[in-house]
């Protein structure tokens, strides 16, 4: 890559509406002369000086081999701009695509100011792309007044439209953070209640298949709209790789022979389609995607990866490791020997912990936190009580671990963030979780999906009488999470969409909540 600093005055940060004017409208297809950027752009693994900025050279988006219409590398223009109107340039070079990581960019751009917008642009093959708007980190001894970040998961095409994400651009926060489920991998055989279908109908599993489906995700506008505004953070859950994978197992064990080479071929994808470092590119079968961020003295942001380093799924059934519930006599779900974030990132998080000055510590994962006592069925269809095993429930060690390291190190204000479970979610984390009285250690919000299917709502409110720590549940909506951090509060508005299936969905505030410094108790406000 070839970079050249440009030394012009940094120029008066412009709105969010100066941005979105540069880049996709609402719904619409791309014009011809968008091309090769008909993927859009993005930002995102923001430092103090400087992000990743990300498009991926595609005329040919959804091309049977995975490669977007090219087989010959490519020689791709960049540079980031001061202003909006992108007529102050503070950086700019040149960088070669090549066919093994499908075309794609990731430029790690250095050497800018800390805590403010940039805007950014690229060029190939004599088209200019879309603007892209990217922000920097502040310096660690900065003292920031207040943070906002929007978070969601779960967004499955077929199920209906992401005006989640238009409506999350439209919020003009800092940064957005992915929890998981960006993609899914398996496609609907029934076709009569889709609202659109993916670019094929059988499940992905090779890397062909992972890179088609990314393109097309990337094709919808309202997704582009929030990526070009917006800097991101992000893991994973399941379905970037398979449906309650954990590790190199499958969710089916005669599938385990060749998950290792499937998972390979989704995390490549994965990695060639988000702006992640080149420290993040998958090296052998392994791609690094835990990682924090810091936000001054305000907030610390630790994001979690919950699926690549866990130990086998406990319990399970016959075949079958997929998530069900289970009964106080599976042990070996409290076997102390097992993790679902693997020792290595747990010691890293814990070292996190002791080193935080900050006044929140966020964790963002891809599950509901809380232990939940639900109901389910055995294998025999008998009604049982018991704990989910694909999620937090069914590592309780890790758990146990988590918690008392938050108080070990006397950790201020820690609040987790997660999704997949497809509704909304406000919980209190327990010091001991076999004790709904004991002290409160840490507050839980848990997004809706973007799209995807929710859970029948009774089944779950039946549930709440047994789950104290739980203050408010919802599974009628789609939506998303927005957050405000100050060095007081701590605020979450559950924001839902009208309606999936309806491209122009408006947004309304389904209910907020406050977390006061110093106290970890979840408070609902009007």
């Amino acid at each position: 890559m070839r970079q050249t600093l440009l030394t012009r005055r940094h120029a008066l940060l412009g709105g969010v509406s100066a941005l979105l004017s540069t880049t996709v409208a609402h719904a619409a297809p791309l014009a011809p002369a968008q091309k090769p950027f008909g993927l859009g752009v993005a930002s995102g693994d923001p430092s103090a000086d400087g992000f990743v900025i990300w498009t991926r050279i595609a005329p040919d988006p959804l091309a049977p081999d995975g490669l977007g219409g090219l087989t010959a590398p490519a020689t791709v223009k960049w540079c980031v701009y001061h202003d909006a109107a992108l007529t102050k340039p503070a950086l700019s070079g040149e960088v070669t695509t090549h066919p093994e990581t499908a075309h794609s960019v990731h430029v790690e751009v250095a050497g800018l100011r800390p805590d403010r917008f940039y805007w950014y642009r690229f060029e190939a093959m004599g088209v200019q792309s879309p603007a892209g708007r990217a922000r920097t980190l502040p310096l660690e001894n900065a003292s920031p007044a207040v943070l906002k970040l929007v978070f969601a998961s779960c967004s499955h095409y077929e199920k209906g439209y992401f005006s989640a994400y238009r409506h999350m651009a439209a919020e003009n926060p800092d940064f957005v953070l992915f929890l998981g489920d960006y993609i899914y991998e398996y496609s609907y055989k029934d076709t009569s209640k889709l609202v659109r279908q993916h670019e094929r109908k059988d499940e992905v599993t090779d890397l062909a298949g992972y890179r088609n489906r990314y393109a097309l995700y990337h094709m919808d506008a309202d997704l582009q709209t929030l990526h070009a505004s917006t800097s991101c953070l992000m893991t994973w859950d399941d379905h970037e790789v398979q449906n309650d994978y954990g590790g190199f197992l499958s969710q089916y064990m005669k599938d385990d022979s060749g998950m290792v080479a499937r998972r390979m071929a989704a995390y490549q994808a994965y990695y060639e389609n988000m702006p992640l470092r080149r420290s993040s590119r998958l090296i052998g079968t392994r791609l690094d995607l835990y990682k924090g961020y810091r936000f001054g003295a305000l907030a610390e942001i630790n994001m979690l990866d919950g699926r690549q380093y866990r130990s086998a799924a406990a319990c399970p059934v016959g075949d079958s490791r997929k998530g069900h519930v289970v009964d106080d006599s599976c042990l070996d779900r409290l076997d102390p020997k097992r993790s679902m974030l693997g020792f290595t990132q747990e010691a890293w998080l814990f070292d996190r912990f002791r080193k935080s000055r900050a006044t929140w510590n966020i964790l963002g994962q891809d599950l509901l936190a809380t232990s939940l006592l639900q109901s389910g069925k055995d294998k025999d269809k008998n009604p049982i009580v018991g704990h989910w095993t694909d999620g937090w429930d069914g590592y309780p060690a890790t758990r146990d671990r988590l918690i008392k390291a938050m108080q070990g190190t006397k950790l201020k204000n820690p609040v987790m963030l997660g999704g997949d479970i497809h509704s909304y979610w406000a919980t209190e984390l327990k010091a001991d979780f076999r004790d709904p009285e004991s002290r409160t250690i840490a507050s839980e919000f848990v997004c809706t999906s973007v799209t995807a299917d929710m859970p029948p709502y009774k089944a779950f409110a039946d549930m709440l009488p047994q789950n104290p720590q739980v203050k408010y549940f919802n599974s009628r909506t789609n939506g998303y999470v927005a957050v405000e951090v100050t060095p007081k509060r701590l605020m979450s508005r559950f924001m839902a969409i009208s309606d999936r299936t309806d491209p122009n969905a408006t947004v309304s505030t389904e209910i907020a909540f406050a977390v006061e410094a110093g106290n970890a108790t979840v408070n609902a406000i009007a």
